[in-house]
């Protein structure tokens, strides 16, 4: 295996490892959150549209495999089917977003947040949606506005300041990688 192609892999592999560890890194807010769309921000931002999809399909096998990398420890398949899973399977939305953005624009700063932003919304409405169709096929029905006030408005400032924060620190390793030649 080549020398580079390893390198990638390698890369790819650290990424899915620090969205596991954002994932069980909990914020004890009013609602707590975790760090892990920090992570899945971070994955696309430095490693680019296609390897950073990579290593959140990788992130989620590993949950749906039976480890605890879904928040509050929990691993298998049947997470993603719970109310809240939907929101998992759409950050592959976030990477299929980020690629078609920087596909189609550049890698300009600007075009990154802002397909890292509009992966969010589209997101936050796909796992809303799940959660929607999950409460009433429980028999416990909750309305549109209803879940986006509990799953997605506690989260949009949390979800900005993660985002910027890991544009900024995927920008700086990058500086620093080239200045070492790496």
């Amino acid at each position: 295996m080549r020398e580079g192609k390893t390198k990638k892999l390698v890369m790819i592999s650290m990424c899915t490892v620090i969205i596991c560890i954002c994932t069980v890194i909990s914020i004890p807010l009013t609602i707590p959150f975790t760090l892990q769309t920090f992570g899945v921000f971070f994955a696309l931002s430095y490693l680019g549209g296609k390897r950073g999809l990579v290593s959140i399909l990788l992130y989620i096998a590993l949950g749906a495999i039976g480890l605890p990398v879904f928040s509050g420890f929990r691993g298998g398949f049947g997470v993603l089917f719970q109310a809240t899973g939907g929101y998992i399977v759409g950050f592959v939305f976030i990477g299929l977003i980020y690629i078609l953005f920087t596909k189609l624009m550049g890698e300009r700063l600007a075009v990154k947040i802002a397909a890292l932003a509009a992966g969010m919304i589209v997101c936050y409405a796909f796992g809303t949606l799940w959660f929607v169709i999950f409460s009433m096929r429980s028999g416990s029905p909750v309305g549109m506005f209803a879940a986006f006030c509990t799953c997605v408005l506690p989260f949009i400032i949390p979800d900005a300041a993660k985002l910027t924060l890991a544009i900024i620190i995927s920008e700086r390793i990058k500086k620093i990688a080239l200045k070492k030649g790496d």
